[in-house]
């Protein structure tokens, strides 16, 4: 069931919420810098106001320049798909509640979700002395055409590997926080060759760093490449979950994290029903902000927005 919200909002209240988190230090002229003496050249469309700038004549509006160039919607729709993209609603949805085009929505979508994704693309290896790595399959769409080339792993023809980066430790098996096994994860695709495997996970950690993985052969490169590795084995008649190799009464060898981690990617991605592979690594990045960063803050609509040029 939809509900229709947008006669409940405030649009002079979204409308401040925008200036805020594009310009946090007020508008300035995007041709000459000035940040006084332009006054309003037009009001057409409240609350958006057009302004004249005095020193060199260009006019010029809360939405110009990146990323919301030329876009005609009311601040209140602008809030509203903000909050959807960040809340993973269906697109089609969106549009239904809104009362827009689905398909003009889906590209501004794309659009968005593409600045978040290189925003959050930015990050060097994990932190840290142990991290946990894992696999994920994610069923796309359009299986007949090659999806784009992500640049690690190697794409395996018909599919994309998610991709989850910079993931916040979580509490060891057993444990309390700050033990071996908290490190973030990163996905590669059904069917990536040990060799690929290997580089994506080395080029994630730090050298001497501890690797906790499942009992996956694909892994075994990983003593070679100047990387601790230790292994559970969840296998029907094996069902070992976590183990304690040093003696300390903390089970630190699992992974976990990880599996939670794709649960919790696959619960986001369910309402969508279906993501092309084109554009899967896009939510799979606005589920990594999400899982991340938790409250929506205007910093952060700025990172996600292309506004800050440091990623978390």
């Amino acid at each position: 069931m939809d509900f229709a919200i947008l006669d409940l909002m405030d649009s002079d209240a979204c409308y401040r919420f925008l200036v805020a988190t594009l310009h946090p230090d007020g508008l300035r002229c995007p041709r000459c810098g000035r940040a006084d003496d332009h006054p309003v050249h037009d009001r057409h469309r409240p609350p958006v106001v057009d302004h004249r700038c005095r020193g060199c004549g260009a006019v010029f509006n809360a939405y110009t320049g990146p990323p919301l160039q030329k876009t005609h919607r009311t601040p209140a729709q602008l809030v509203l798909i903000l909050r959807g993209i960040w809340q993973a609603a269906p697109t089609a949805r969106l549009a239904r509640e809104l009362g827009c085009d689905r398909k003009h929505l889906l590209e501004l979508r794309h659009k968005l979700q593409g600045l978040a994704e290189r925003a959050a693309a930015r990050g060097g290896p994990l932190p840290g002395a142990s991290a946990e790595a894992d696999e994920m399959f994610q069923n796309a769409g359009e299986k007949r055409h090659p999806a784009p080339r992500p640049r690690r792993p190697a794409a395996v023809p018909g599919e994309q590997a998610p991709r989850a980066r910079d993931v916040r430790p979580r509490p060891a098996a057993g444990g309390r926080r700050g033990r071996p096994g908290h490190g973030g994860g990163r996905a590669a695709g059904r069917g990536a060759d040990g060799a690929t495997l290997t580089e994506f996970v080395t080029e994630a950690t730090d050298d001497g760093a501890m690797v906790y993985t499942d009992e996956w052969g694909g892994y075994n490169g990983l003593a070679g490449a100047r990387r601790g590795h230790a292994a559970v084995n969840p296998t029907p008649g094996q069902r070992e979950w976590a183990r304690d190799d040093d003696g300390d009464g903390i089970r630190e060898v699992h992974d976990h994290t990880l599996e939670g981690l794709w649960a919790a990617l696959r619960t986001f991605l369910r309402p969508f029903r279906g993501v092309s592979k084109h554009y899967l690594s896009q939510y799979v990045a606005v589920f990594q902000w999400t899982y991340n960063l938790k409250a929506a803050v205007p910093e952060t609509l700025r990172r996600l927005l292309g506004l800050t040029p440091d990623a978390p």
